[in-house]
């Protein structure tokens, strides 16, 4: 039982950069509070004491903010962080290492007794504001985006998003084009973190769509220049220069906003 406690409060330190002690955690974190008063209720609610179980319960959602029901299966590591508007249904299951943020609910579409409530896997991430309904499946390191409405199975490792939920991006393999894009980007100075084509930012997408397009044409440059230096002609070599975020930015704010 300690063990496990020591696990809630630990896991704590590995997502919120802002914990800075055991004792603050203990004492501040409603999302670790809801935690611990769940192993109690739910301990109970096996042993047969449901009512002492649901009033232990109601008092969590009082102070806490959150609601999660007696019966339902939390695995180990489980941090939910800020918490508020939170809601885990009786049937629920979760796995290990999983995180929910405030206002997320794993929620039933019908009033029938049995399995109703989503089942997550580990390393499970739900967004903000997020909705998971039915008894759906979220694969091991799945992920929903804040305010996604999520009512079918979700595969292993892939993000969710929108209303009704669809499927972003799923966890591949590097592929030759990728390497190869990250290649050139960092050729020409250019900070490619965190980007891909099933990206939904479409920012994102036109940023690697022209680094593709930019790539070929460099292709092609130095296809050229090889040609006209087999044909006997001497050119100059150019080294591409660096490109950091200042470069995009204008070398004088003052007038742009006096042009504004």
């Amino acid at each position: 039982m300690f063990n496990r406690i020591r696990e809630d409060i630990a896991c704590v330190f590995d997502r919120d950069p802002a914990a800075r002690g055991y004792f603050e955690v203990l004492t501040t974190y409603p999302g670790v509070h809801a935690v611990l008063l769940h192993r109690l209720s739910y301990r109970l609610w096996h042993w047969g004491l449901k009512w002492l179980s649901r009033l232990i319960s109601s008092f969590s959602r009082w102070i806490t903010g959150i609601e999660i029901h007696p019966a339902a299966k939390l695995g180990r590591h489980f941090f939910i962080d800020h918490g508020m508007g939170v809601v885990i249904g009786e049937t629920a299951e979760i796995g290990d290492n999983c995180t929910l943020y405030h206002g997320v609910t794993l929620g039933g579409t019908s009033w029938d007794k049995g399995k109703r409530h989503p089942t997550l896997g580990n390393n499970v991430v739900v967004g903000a504001g997020a909705k998971v309904l039915g008894p759906v499946h979220l694969g091991e390191g799945a992920r929903v985006g804040s305010n996604a409405v999520v009512v079918k199975d979700v595969p292993a490792g892939a993000t969710v998003v929108g209303i009704p939920g669809r499927i972003v991006s799923t966890a591949v393999e590097k592929s030759p084009q990728l390497e190869q894009r990250q290649a050139f980007a960092k050729k020409i100075g250019f900070d490619a973190y965190g980007m891909s084509q099933e990206m939904p930012d479409p920012v994102a997408n036109a940023i690697t769509r022209l680094l593709d397009h930019v790539h070929v044409m460099d292709s092609q440059m130095e296809n050229m220049c090889q040609a006209i230096k087999h044909l006997g002609m001497e050119l100059p070599d150019y080294e591409l220069p660096d490109l950091g975020p200042c470069d995009i930015e204008s070398d004088h704010p003052a007038e742009e906003n006096k042009a504004k």
